[in-house]
Formats: C-alpha cells, sequence, structure tokens
C-alpha cells in the first residue's frame, strides 16, 4: 500500500539526485508528490511542470518533467495516476512526458497514457553556444494523458 504526500521542489530534487539514473533535478515546477510506503519512508517521486516545448505550452497542458523510485513496485503507476489526477483537478486539460526508448513505459500505459509518438533527440551543443551534454541526447518517446472531457469541448 502507498500514500501521497506533497512536497517541496527541494526536497523533490534531493531524492532525483540521490535515485535517478540519468537525471538531475528540475529549476521550476507547478507540483511535486511523493509516495510513501506504510511505513512512512519516501520511496518516489514525480515533478511536474510546464511543458518543455513551446509548442505544447499552450495553458492547459502539464509535463511530468522527473519520475524517479526506489525501485517499489508499483510506485510509477501510482506516481503517474497521482500526477494526472492532480494536474485534472488543477484545470489542466492535458498532462505528458518524455521517456527513453529504452524504458518500457508499462507504468504510462498501465495508468491509461497513450504513446503518442517519437520526438527530438541531438545536442544542444552549438558553435555559436557550447554546450556540455548532462542528459542523453537519443530521441524520446511521448506519451500522454488526455481530460476525457477535452474532446467534448472540440467539438
Amino acid at each position: 500500500m502507498l500514500l501521497l504526500k506533497p512536497i517541496s521542489l527541494r526536497e523533490a530534487n534531493s531524492f532525483v539526485l540521490e535515485k535517478h539514473r540519468h537525471h538531475k533535478g528540475v529549476q521550476g515546477y507547478k507540483f511535486a508528490i511523493a509516495a510513501l510506503t506504510k511505513e512512512m519512508r519516501v520511496c518516489g517521486v514525480v515533478i511536474v511542470g510546464r511543458p518543455v516545448s513551446y509548442r505544447r505550452d499552450d495553458g492547459f497542458t502539464a509535463e511530468v518533467s522527473r519520475l524517479c523510485t526506489d525501485g517499489t513496485p508499483n510506485a510509477c503507476s501510482f506516481l503517474y495516476a497521482a500526477a494526472a489526477k492532480t494536474a485534472f483537478g488543477m484545470g489542466y486539460r492535458r498532462i505528458g512526458t518524455y521517456t527513453l526508448p529504452s524504458e518500457g513505459g508499462a507504468s504510462l500505459r498501465a495508468t491509461g497514457w497513450c504513446f503518442v509518438g517519437a520526438r527530438g533527440g541531438g545536442s544542444w551543443n552549438s558553435n555559436t553556444r557550447l554546450r556540455v551534454d548532462k542528459a542523453p541526447t537519443e530521441v524520446k518517446h511521448l506519451y500522454e494523458k488526455v481530460l476525457p472531457s477535452y474532446f467534448s469541448d472540440l467539438l
């Protein structure tokens, strides 16, 4: 049995720095949620903010920028479901996230998120602005969940 707890960005980033395989913390956010075990130990966090892509940043779309667990069973699905429910409760109509192709997406599909397609990839480094890539540069997979009433608004 897992429980939810709202947490600060500082607390969430601290967990991410300690446990995430290939990312560090994030700069900004809209909200963060922790998953707690029955012993009240934090076993995972989700950080939700604005979309990275300006094309998706329409004011009605939220994006999971980090999801990190310690491997506790079902914690990923639990946090993805909580992030979507919280975002929809705040008035967002769509929530998305990007995963690496090597990450199967089972937790996302189990909670009703849909695979949209491959996106982006590549380095931010350029001749005019030299940067060191700190995250994977491969193509990412975009998943999203849409509030069901969103489609009726379009009719």
